[in-house]
């Protein structure tokens, strides 16, 4: 198979061995929830109940906040028990909604559209706007407001993420091989929506037996490919994976997939699509990864929303050591988290756990100028000077020099000898040049 990718990117280990194996597993019902209201880009979600009403498992219990937005669901049956701020996997508090069980897992009554595929696209696209899904690969973009291109745009061709390519993480690489057709179908229905005339899944090289199984299902397919990309991080970034699988380059300064006619969507999204579209079926559940070398038993797991990752850690054993740090999300991009007590939402895709040694942190030395971080830049780059503008508060020059356009993929700091959290200094920049532009 000939492989593609892009420039740039690097190799880091990809630890994916402790939890690749382990089949999807379902969690019990948990004892209580938390339905953090920020689960997604845009607005925040309104909350629609009050304290001591009781709930049903799949009922909105939240509206969107505005078209850039999703509703929220209880995913669980119990009694609304607090509306207040709570813990969230970014590491900040937000408002939520906490949810105590009844035990008795009673849901909201769903039905069987066989003829799903029939429905016109705003049919399709008005339940998954109803069924509250957001990207399910971390940037936890609202799915209807992807599948809503401008006057003048026209997307014809849909890429699904199957790349997975952050160290440790395997959920998505479980559910293409348990779940396949019901990707698939997903696909197709993304296709409709937007009137897509091609399809393309995307799958890296150290995933060959997912690979396999989607190219069998799809080898009557004609306008749906499967596409294997080369080992490397970050694969999976929407702008490098739309040029290894169709050599098309979203523009800088901006751009968005929709610019070359394309729209980009993870596998577990797929999924959440296909059952929403078919069955009416709200985003209330999810897989996620527990993984790391002190993690007793760790888990691909099948999780209701709003679950605390104290219940996954316990559901897993444990760990067989102190705690050193938390990541929510994958070893690169993820976020560390000072507690167990938050709850995972629709974007968390693994719980990492790392011993005091893993988690040490190495103190920052001068810049050698060597050039290691504009080699593999994915984004053509130079960030080691972008973060020298903002130490010295140059916003003006952090933004000429691209700081926006920067993916956050942490290649730069993974290969930096100096140990300069590069990360940091640009995210910073970001935050600063944001707020000059709304003045």
């Amino acid at each position: 198979m000939g492989l593609k990718t892009f420039s740039g990117g690097i190799h880091p280990h990809d630890n994916k061995v402790y939890s690749k194996d382990k089949k999807i597993e379902i969690l019990p019902i948990p004892q209580k929830i938390v339905i953090p209201l920020s689960q997604h880009i845009g607005s925040p979600s309104k909350p629609i109940v009050q304290v001591g009403d009781e709930v049903l498992a799949g009922q909105k219990i939240a509206d969107a906040g505005g078209f850039v937005s999703i509703p929220m669901h209880s995913s669980i049956s119990g009694k609304v028990t607090k509306l207040a701020k709570f813990n969230h996997p970014t590491g900040i508090t937000v408002q939520g909604i906490e949810i105590t069980g009844d035990g008795e897992d009673k849901w909201v009554e769903l039905s069987d559209d066989t003829n799903y595929m029939d429905l016109p696209a705003n049919e399709m696209k008005d339940r998954i706007s109803k069924a509250g899904i957001c990207g399910m690969g971390g940037a936890g973009f609202p799915t209807h407001v992807k599948l809503s291109p401008p006057e003048g745009k026209t997307i014809d061709t849909i890429i699904l993420n199957g790349v997975e390519c952050e160290p440790y993480l395997t959920a998505d690489y479980r559910i293409m091989l348990e779940q396949t057709e019901d990707i698939i179908s997903g696909l197709k229905i993304l296709m409709k929506v937007v009137d897509a005339k091609n399809g393309v899944v995307g799958i890296e090289a150290n995933k060959p037996d997912a690979i396999k199984i989607f190219k069998n299902l799809l080898k009557t397919e004609k306008n749906i490919k499967v596409v294997g990309l080369h080992l490397k991080y970050p694969q999976g970034a929407e702008k490098q994976l739309i040029y290894a699988s169709t050599k098309r380059k979203v523009p800088s300064k901006g751009g968005l997939p929709m610019d070359v006619k394309v729209v980009v969507q993870n596998v577990g999204t797929a999924i959440a699509v296909y059952e929403a579209v078919r069955y009416n079926k709200p985003l209330v559940e999810r897989v996620i990864t527990v993984s790391g070398k002190i993690v007793k038993d760790p888990k691909n797991i099948k999780a209701r929303i709003g679950t605390y990752y104290s219940d996954l850690l316990e559901f897993c054993g444990g760990t067989t050591e102190e705690i050193g740090k938390v990541i929510s999300g994958g070893p690169m991009m993820g976020f560390a988290i000072p507690s167990l007590d938050t709850p995972m939402t629709k974007g968390s895709s693994g719980l990492l756990l790392f011993n005091k040694k893993e988690a040490h942190k190495k103190q920052e030395d001068v810049c050698l100028h060597c050039g290691r971080c504009v080699d593999i830049c994915p984004m053509n780059l130079v960030p080691s000077l972008i973060a020298h503008h903002v130490r010295n508060n140059d916003w003006d020059s952090a933004e000429k020099f691209g700081v926006m356009d920067c993916i956050k993929c942490g290649s730069c700091a993974y290969v930096c000898p100096s140990h300069i959290k590069l990360i940091q200094w640009i995210d910073i920049g970001k935050i600063k040049v944001s707020e000059s532009r709304q003045k």
